[in-house]
This record gives C-alpha cells, structure tokens and sequence, in this order.
C-alpha cells in the first residue's frame, strides 16, 4: 500500500512543471542522480562503458528528452545519434541506441518520424550497431508499434520496448510475431488507470513472467531476440528456469539493467553465463526519467534521501 501510495507521488511529480522547473538545481537531486548516469555528455556516456566492456557487459545508449515539438529540435536529437554511432568505432565501444519517438517529432509528423528511424537505423548498421525504439506511455503505443512494423520491414537491426504492466501487451506481442521481432520487455515507469494497466507488483511480475517465457519458447522457431529490462534478479533466475525447463540455454535472451543500479548483480550474472546489457542514460533532460526511477524501487528513493544529508 505504501510502496503504491509512493509510486503514484513520484510520478505525479515527474509530470508537474513547477517542480520539473526547481527540483534539477538543487545540490541534493544531482548528487543523487549521478547514481544512475555518468554525466550529461557522449565523452561521459562512453566513458562509463570501458570498465563494463572489459567484464564482458554490453551497453546500450539513450540521451535523456522527450515531447519535442519542433522539426529543429527532432533534428538536433537524430544528429546527436549519428555523432554518437560514429564514437563508437573511434573509441573500440561495442554499443548500441535507444530513442524514445517523440525525441525525433512523433507528436509533429509521424512520416518525419519514421524517416529519423531509418536514418538512424542505417547508420547504426554501419557501426554495426542496432537502433531500439523505446515505449513511452500508453497513449503512443499503437503508434509506436506502427512505426516498428514499418522499420523493421527494411532494417533489421532494430528493436522495441514493450511493457509487461499494461494488459494489452500479450496481444502486442502476438501481434509482433511474424515480423522475428527483437523486444525488450520492461516492467512499466508510466502512471496508468487500472483498466489499462495491472496496479499490483504480483501481477506486473506474473505477466512479465508469461510474456517472457512465450517469446523465448518462440524463439527456437523464429528469429527473434529477447531481453529481459528488469533490475529484479530472482524474476530473471525464474524465467531462467522455465526456459531451461524447455531446453532453452540462458543465453537465449539478454538481462537489461540501467547503469547504476545492481551493479554487483550485474557483474555476478555476466560471470554466471548470462548475457548482460546496460543502459546508460545521459542528458540534461534527467528530471522526469529519475522520478520515474525513484517510482520503480523503493530501495531508490532511500538512496536519494540520503543525500539530503551533508557529506
């Protein structure tokens, strides 16, 4: 009851201007969110990867920002990510991207959208690297998954988020199927009605379970790649099970974790045999992401109190 009570006070705070206008230049919410990035720039970004790379843990790169209303701004983000592809041949990173659509002008034009996909797609097959579209909440997804359809059929090297706590996802998934999807299935950071979204954490846990285990028993017939975007170990080790319950290996999907947070876990289950992936956020646009961060674990917002104490 109280981690739910809490959950929804966060979110509500990641959507509230006022605060998103103050909270960002306080001392306390920066140290704080430097837990969970490295800094605001690709020097920052690509810094963090090297000791990661080294354990045998790929990353995966996003730039905070989203809601952007202008063709000039959907431009600066797609050659943000070009210049970023570019890096990661000059500094030996083996990476990859994650854009939200509305960075590249979703809510301006969805053909303008579609074409910073592909050219950001192309790109990153250049690399070869692989392009993810994120999932942001649930009045964008049929236009996302839209999007997807339309991309994957010219680049394969592309992936979409999808999110276990929303009730449609199992059709969404079914839907996915014959293209050989790659999905990245996560929990869920939006605040949605019930009838839209499961509320209670067994019941997200349950379907990210179900979601899970169909799409890698699908995957011995299809080409398909899977990961799993959950810091929640114990779920992963189950969905482990299963799997190998049905003579598929560990290494048939890939555990996604942020950049910060488990990072003991992160490196016990590389060393187990795992294939581990870690997203690093940067950006000034961190407000809304970390209270969305702080919604997902209680454990978060302990930490981010603490700094409230001066050290």
């Amino acid at each position: 009851m109280i981690h739910t009570l809490l959950r929804r006070i966060l979110l509500w705070a990641a959507r509230n201007a006022w605060l998103g206008e103050r909270l960002p230049d306080l001392p306390f919410m920066r140290r704080a969110v430097r837990r969970f990035m490295p800094g605001e720039g690709i020097a920052d970004a690509l810094g963090a990867a090297v000791d990661l790379q080294v354990q045998g843990i790929g990353t995966l790169y996003t730039k905070l920002g989203e809601a952007i209303t202008d063709p000039a701004g959907a431009q600066a983000v797609v050659d943000h990510y070009l210049e970023l592809l570019g890096r990661f041949r000059e500094a030996g990173i083996d990476g990859e991207i994650s854009v939200k659509p509305t960075q590249l002008g979703l809510d301006i034009d969805e053909a303008v959208c579609l074409g910073h996909l592909r050219t950001l797609a192309t790109a990153a097959a250049a690399v070869d690297s692989y392009l993810w579209i994120d999932m942001e909440d649930s009045a964008y997804v049929d236009r996302t998954l839209d999007l997807y359809q339309r991309l994957r059929a010219s680049h394969a090297n592309t992936g979409i988020c999808l999110q276990a706590y929303l009730r449609r996802t199992a059709k969404d998934v079914e839907r996915l199927l014959p293209l050989g999807p790659a999905v990245r299935l996560v929990k869920g950071a939006y605040d949605e009605p019930k009838e839209l979204a499961f509320r209670s954490r067994k019941e997200v846990d349950a379907n990210f379970l179900g979601l899970a285990v169909t799409m890698l028993r699908e995957s011995r017939t299809r080409q398909m790649r899977v990961g799993l975007g959950t810091h929640d170990v114990e779920l992963v080790e189950q969905i482990a099970t299963h799997a190998a319950a049905a003579g598929i290996p560990k290494t048939a999907f890939e555990v996604q974790m942020l950049y910060g947070i488990r990072a003991k876990e992160q490196r016990r289950l590389a060393r187990s045999g795992y294939r581990v992936q870690v997203l690093i956020a940067y950006g000034s646009a961190w407000y809304r992401w970390y209270m969305r961060r702080l919604a997902e674990r209680p454990a978060n917002v302990l930490f981010a109190l603490r700094q409230l104490i001066p050290g």
